[in-house]
């Protein structure tokens, strides 16, 4: 199968990996999440060749999950955060808790706070139901409205 016709499995996770899943896709992301907004400086902050970059740009753009507008001062364009871009961070917050706890042999790299009472923020699995914290052992795949009949 070709990598263009995973975005018509009916599967949200391999829906979303199309358009999220390669690496400079997602650091990318997390540059936007740390406040870059021009391409010169997306592309300093991450070394990647112009033309890759303006792939992943145009990717994010057209998926909607980042706009691109003139800038408030100045005249050039930048890259701002869609409210659907936003919700890519707990995405990254949980690569960033896997990876503290599996590639970190030093301690996490970075502490990210939360600004009102300084405790570190973390993604937590939670049943939507009963509030309780659960794992993978804890949930039970099955079939929703959006899977086509005859596929598993």
């Amino acid at each position: 199968m070709r990598y263009e016709e995973l975005a018509d499995e009916p599967c949200s996770i391999t829906r979303s990996l199309v358009v999220l899943g390669d690496r400079w896709t997602l650091l990318v992301l997390k540059a936007a999440f740390s406040g870059v907004r021009r391409f010169n400086g997306f592309q300093s902050y991450l070394g990647i060749s112009r033309s890759r970059l303006q792939d992943r740009l145009d990717r994010l753009v057209e998926h909607g999950i980042l706009v691109k507008r003139p800038a408030a001062v100045g005249a050039y364009e930048e890259y701002r955060l869609t409210p659907k871009g936003h919700d890519v961070y707990p995405i990254l917050m949980a690569f960033k808790d896997w990876g503290d706890d599996y590639m970190a042999p030093d301690g996490p790299p970075v502490h990210y706070r939360h600004r009102e009472c300084s405790g570190e923020a973390h993604v937590q699995l939670t049943c939507d139901h009963c509030a309780a914290a659960i794992t993978a052992r804890e949930v039970a795949p099955e079939p929703g409205p959006g899977m086509l009949a005859g596929t598993v």
